[in-house]
């Protein structure tokens, strides 16, 4: 590929995947607990398989990551893809739809079905974000590679909030399936990586799975990506308990949560403009700035106050858009400065994922247990815990963004990366 920068309709075709990638894990996440507690599974059993197949998704990327660079070129990534999105389908129905019958039946189903259901997930998703790295080019087309995909990524997470609640499991498993094939044969029709000789395939396993790491710039955007990954998944892991009891409105959940990813798909042209114009470095303080303004005015908002809170929905969703778009720019920028481009993008690409999976993690284990201290607990009507719920859920991030904007001065802005 060149400089130049490629047409919207060949990034979509690119991005069309992250759609069904990001539309399976609200079922995944969110609902399956609940679906096998019906079942009549116990939730401390449930809760062990969960906790040991999650660990086991977290920690197979970068694993997945050198196995694809290994065995890089256009075809076999594409072929990699189908078989993991038949994978992903299939394990899809499985869960929800379980052939057994009896406790211990159904947790040894949902182990094996929730293995291979992430297992496949996992290497579509470290595919995919390796083959948008190896595109490569300029500022400009990466920031668009990667506004596609995170951009119809937050309409999957829509779709799947409405088909789950509203349309049922059958109807949702049959938008995955037929979202998975669509996503499939689009990036077929999308830009070709430019065959480079995969070095990687070369060095030992050890060796290939900690080159990311030699890089300077790669951790220092690690360390910057895990610290404003954590500012913004305390707000997720907290939302629906300040939405019940803070401000007292849950039937405006889905009105809330709409307002919030709506504005953050509908940001994405407003921050390539200004990625464009101001650099993806620059454009991504910005964000981390307006979020910090967003959400001081958190502890403002009290019983009733719907108005106040949709606008700190619709301004946060606004901020969104640039951590949607700016990460992956820069990280496929460092890929290409540390010389490893078209040889090592499925080994950044699963050490990048793990990152994000570690930030949902350690925001629930730094919030949850700091609520608890305070004197917070669901159905809280004490002003005192209350007012512990609007400072995790508003200052919490506030310190954490700060913290950020710190070292994006410190270790990123005064090297004048982009």
């Amino acid at each position: 590929m060149s400089d130049a920068v490629l047409p919207h309709a060949a990034s979509a075709r690119y991005g069309l995947l992250g759609l069904p990638l990001a539309f399976v894990a609200l079922p995944l996440y969110v609902m399956l607990p609940a679906h096998y507690a019906q079942l009549g599974v116990p939730l401390a059993l449930l809760g062990l398989v969960l906790l040991g197949t999650r660990l086991f998704d977290a920690v197979i990327d970068p694993v997945l990551g050198r196995w694809v660079d290994a065995r890089w070129s256009p075809p076999r990534a594409l072929k990699a893809v189908a078989v993991a999105a038949l994978a992903l389908g299939a394990g899809f129905a499985a869960l929800f739809f379980p052939a057994v019958q009896g406790t211990t039946a159904l947790l040894m189903w949902c182990a094996v079905a929730l293995t291979g259901t992430f297992m496949a997930f996992s290497l579509a998703s470290v595919v995919h974000q390796a083959w948008g790295s190896r595109l490569g080019g300029s500022a400009v087309q990466r920031s668009r590679l990667v506004a596609w995909r995170e951009g119809l990524g937050l309409v999957g997470v829509l779709l799947a909030n409405v088909l789950a609640t509203q349309a049922g499991l059958a109807v949702t498993t049959i938008v995955l399936w037929l979202s998975l094939a669509l996503g499939v044969w689009a990036l077929g029709k999308a830009p070709v990586p430019r065959k480079t000789w995969a070095r990687a395939a070369l060095l030992p396993a050890d060796q290939s799975l900690a080159l990311p790491w030699r890089g300077q710039a790669f951790r220092h955007l690690m360390a910057l990506f895990m610290v404003n990954g954590i500012a913004s998944a305390i707000p997720a892991t907290l939302v629906l308990f300040f939405i019940n009891d803070r401000v007292q409105a849950p039937s405006w959940a889905p009105v809330f949560l709409g307002a919030y990813f709506v504005m953050g798909a509908a940001s994405v042209p407003l921050w390539l403009k200004l990625i464009k114009r101001m650099g993806p470095s620059n454009a991504w303080a910005c964000g981390m700035a307006l979020n910090v303004i967003t959400f001081i005015g958190v502890l403002a908002i009290g019983a009733g106050d719907t108005g106040g809170y949709l606008s700190v929905c619709v301004a946060s969703g606004l901020a969104l858009g640039a951590d949607l778009t700016v990460p992956g720019t820069l990280l496929t920028g460092v890929i290409q400065r540390a010389g490893h481009a078209g040889q090592s993008e499925g080994a950044y690409a699963g050490w990048w994922q793990l990152a994000t999976k570690l930030n949902l993690a350690l925001a629930a284990g730094l919030a949850l247990p700091a609520l608890q201290w305070w004197g917070y607990g669901p159905g809280a009507r004490d002003p005192q815990a209350l007012q512990a719920l609007s400072w995790a859920y508003g200052a919490l991030p506030c310190v954490f963004k700060l913290l950020a904007l710190a070292l994006w001065w410190r270790l990123w802005r005064r090297q004048n990366l982009e």
